[in-house]
């Protein structure tokens, strides 16, 4: 094997020597490639001028975008820090077969090739029916936003007018037969009087109305006058409507006392009637001026005050008047003594409790 290896090796050597180029030719070939080569790199030498090392920093940078058939190319072009070099300008360059107009940039500045057409966009934007793109600019005062609380009040009026809607509708008959009792149009009294007796469940009703109306009156007048200042209106109503309710029933229960000890049972149950049905005339006509004064500003306010003021006090006299003739007719009374009772247990609570209030008001002070 070894032997047949170097007989190829040397037909091989043979045959280079006597085809091939001497090795000497190859070698010269060789030399004068190369000195030609270095003669090239000289001359190209001589013609570039060389470029001095320039220092990048603080040096700023602008970019030229190049626009090519196919591609678009982004080249930086750098300002030298010679200043006798004139400053080449960024040139965007576009193919010369697209309608697009192009613009040319220079020192920040830009040539629109599209200037007619620009102008006719600005001039139909400045001649707008509608926009006054090119007008003086309004000055609008902003106003700090306060908060309010008359949104919650409204929907708790509305939720008592549907209480009372829903009354009058379902006890249409019962509402007539009240009003025939308050403004006596007939004298069948005793028959309506008993037909009305005979419904506790409106009356009820209504009962609950008046404590509600009133105590919202109240409420609204404590706020007006700033008895208790700082308090919530709703926990503020909450304790009007408390102290209303206690104030009925404990009467309630006292004239049932006394008509039970003296034995007057008709005349204290008669005198009961017509407080009550005073009170539910005055929660249903307390409702037009809640409405009112729940967004009533203060000089309206004070002027709905003094007239449900008026109002209250000449329900509370017409109370009195019809009052007096069914109870002397059930018991021997003179009019010094009902005037008596008159102080003791309608004129002396509502004394004491404006008094308490103005001593709160004066500590709270």
């Amino acid at each position: 094997m070894i032997n047949k290896f170097f007989s190829i090796n040397a037909g091989t050597t043979i045959f280079l020597q006597t085809q091939m180029f001497p090795v000497k030719k190859l070698l010269l070939l060789a030399f004068c490639f190369c000195l030609f080569m270095v003669s090239l790199a000289q001359s190209g030498k001589d013609t570039i001028p060389p470029q001095k090392q320039r220092d990048t920093a603080g040096i700023k940078k602008d970019t030229a975008v190049k626009i090519i058939p196919d591609t678009a190319v982004v080249t930086p072009v750098s300002d030298t820090a010679d200043s006798t070099k004139a400053e080449k300008p960024s040139v965007i360059a576009a193919r010369p077969d697209t309608d697009i107009p192009v613009a040319s940039v220079a020192k920040g500045q830009v040539i629109s090739e599209a200037e007619p057409s620009m102008q006719g966009f600005h001039k139909t934007l400045r001649n707008h029916p509608y926009f006054n793109f090119y007008g003086r600019g309004v000055k609008i005062t902003e106003q700090l936003k306060k908060a309010s609380r008359d949104e919650s009040m409204f929907y708790f009026l509305a939720a008592l007018l549907f209480y009372f809607g829903f009354i009058r509708i379902v006890f249409m008959k019962y509402l007539d037969n009240l009003n025939t009792l308050f403004f006596r149009v007939t004298m069948r009294q005793q028959q309506i009087r008993d037909q009305v007796l005979q419904s506790p469940l409106p009356s009820l009703m209504l009962n609950i109305l008046f404590i509600i109306s009133a105590g919202l009156f109240l409420s609204f007048v404590a706020d007006y006058y700033n008895i208790v200042p700082g308090m919530n209106r709703w926990l503020l109503l909450f304790y009007c409507c408390t102290l209303l309710a206690v104030i009925y029933l404990g009467k309630f229960i006292i004239l049932k006392m006394v008509g039970w000890m003296f034995n007057i049972r008709v005349a204290a149950d008669t005198y009961i009637f017509i407080v009550f049905l005073v009170n539910k005339m005055m929660g249903i006509y307390l409702l037009p001026a809640l409405l009112l004064m729940a967004f009533a500003k203060p000089p309206f306010l004070t002027v709905l005050i003094t007239l449900t003021y008026v109002f209250i006090v000449i329900l509370f006299i017409y109370r009195f008047i019809i009052a007096y003739r069914p109870v002397r007719n059930e018991i021997k009374l003179s009019r010094f003594h009902f005037f008596v009772y008159l102080c003791a247990f309608e004129i002396a609570p509502l004394l004491l409790i404006y008094k308490v209030l103005l001593i709160f008001v004066e500590r709270s002070y």
